[in-house]
């Protein structure tokens, strides 16, 4: 590490000794036995992603709960028996401190402190994916992001699995050895379980036809754990979309709008997705909470490394890849955690290859890949695994 570097984390582990002192402070106040606090993408998120399926869950089987949500913007729409509390140090702190379960999709801040009848289950933002993360990423993994990983990993009581493939790679990935509950991705359980409904929705709360083709894009950020500050990054996407719409009514008929999607520590900063050109049948839907609400009304899915396409694939969606951007994104986060011979999806690197692919596709042979890498990495996604994780949180409080 450079000079530069030695001072940041210097910096940061000052920075963390003085929020756990804070920590402490806020011990002296009892724990509520009936207040779980959530929290997703570092405050960037909304009501969405593994967090919101638990609370919902939890909230059917316990109205009682209080159940808190600590994000950067309060005035996201939230149901009414979810309070959402700006992340300031103070509310953070507080919140914490004094709740019974913690319930998150990425790291805490460095320097938090649990206390021993506290709960924290760490849901992750995704189970198997395809980028490098952790160890995984050799030289590209910064020291910081050790750090932090390891700080978080050594606080979560469990880390939500939905695999073989996933418990075994863990320990590597998140820097996680402790017991996983393999349960399942609460976030794909409206996938299995509510197609039909969440078809019908996304094309009224769009003013659509009940009859139109959906494909959503969704890629993922650009960016991450780099040397000293986090970077997001915005590209605009070099998809021929008119090309696209052109050769998917071509080959499944009927009328096609595509939705674009940011990824959710993007769209916090940008109200919709950078485009070339703009066009009617594009739709952006960067603002709406929930990747998955918005996927499970979708006839396809486009992607180039997000994990969604995983979570689409285990609900039988139909997914294609488009990554044109391969050797730089390996570059920059380090090598895949698949090769393409092992993934049950189809991968463009250009509009011809996607053009190609879209007219190829066959949804045979593509469920029949599917359930082949289900197989292969005991996967278990069956629509039951909110339930499964509010069963652990019940028995606790």
């Amino acid at each position: 590490m450079d000079t530069s570097d030695i001072k940041y984390i210097e910096m940061r582990k000052r920075k963390a000794r003085r929020l756990s002192l804070l920590f402490r402070l806020f011990w002296v106040l009892p724990i509520n036995k009936k207040k779980v606090t959530f929290s997703a993408f570092e405050g960037d998120g909304g009501f969405g992603c593994n967090p919101r399926y638990i609370a919902e869950e939890l909230h059917r089987r316990r109205p009682d709960l209080k159940l808190v949500w600590l994000l950067h913007d309060p005035t996201k729409d939230f149901p009414d028996f979810i309070k959402p509390i700006k992340d300031t140090t103070f509310n953070t702190v507080f919140h914490l401190a004094t709740s019974k379960v913690w319930i998150d999709n990425y790291r805490k801040p460095f320097g938090t402190l649990k206390r021993k009848k506290q709960l924290y289950i760490q849901t992750w933002h995704a189970t198997i994916g395809f980028k490098a993360v952790g160890l995984y990423r050799g030289d590209a993994f910064p020291e910081i992001a050790r750090l932090v990983s390891e700080w978080d990993s050594n606080l979560a009581d469990f880390f939500l699995s939905n695999s073989e493939y996933c418990d075994r790679v863990y320990p590597k990935k998140l820097l996680y050895k402790g017991p996983t509950l393999r349960v399942g991705s609460p976030r794909v359980d409206p996938l299995i379980n509510n197609k039909e409904k969440l078809h019908a929705q996304i094309r009224e709360e769009l003013s659509l036809d009940k009859d139109m083709k959906l494909v959503l894009f969704a890629p993922t950020f650009r960016g991450g754990n780099q040397q000293g500050q986090k970077q997001v990054i915005a590209e605009t996407p070099q998809i021929d979309f008119d090309r696209l719409i052109k050769v998917l009514g071509e080959k499944f008929g009927g009328e096609w709008r595509i939705l674009l999607r940011l990824h959710p520590q993007l769209s916090a900063k940008l109200d919709e997705m950078p485009l070339l050109s703009k066009d009617s049948r594009l739709i952006d839907v960067s603002q709406m909470p929930d990747i998955s609400e918005i996927m499970g009304g979708c006839d396809l899915v486009i992607t180039d490394y997000s994990s969604c396409a995983f979570d689409a694939a285990f609900a039988m969606i139909p997914v294609l890849l488009y990554a044109d951007d391969v050797e730089e994104y390996v570059k920059n986060r380090g090598q895949f955690m698949w090769k393409r011979e092992e993934l049950p999806f189809a991968i463009a690197d250009n509009n011809e290859e996607l053009e190609d692919n879209v007219k190829n596709f066959d949804l045979d042979k593509y469920l029949s890949a599917v359930h082949e890498f289900i197989n292969r990495n005991e996967v278990i996604e069956d629509g039951h695994a909110s339930e499964r994780v509010t069963e652990v949180v019940e028995r606790i409080i």
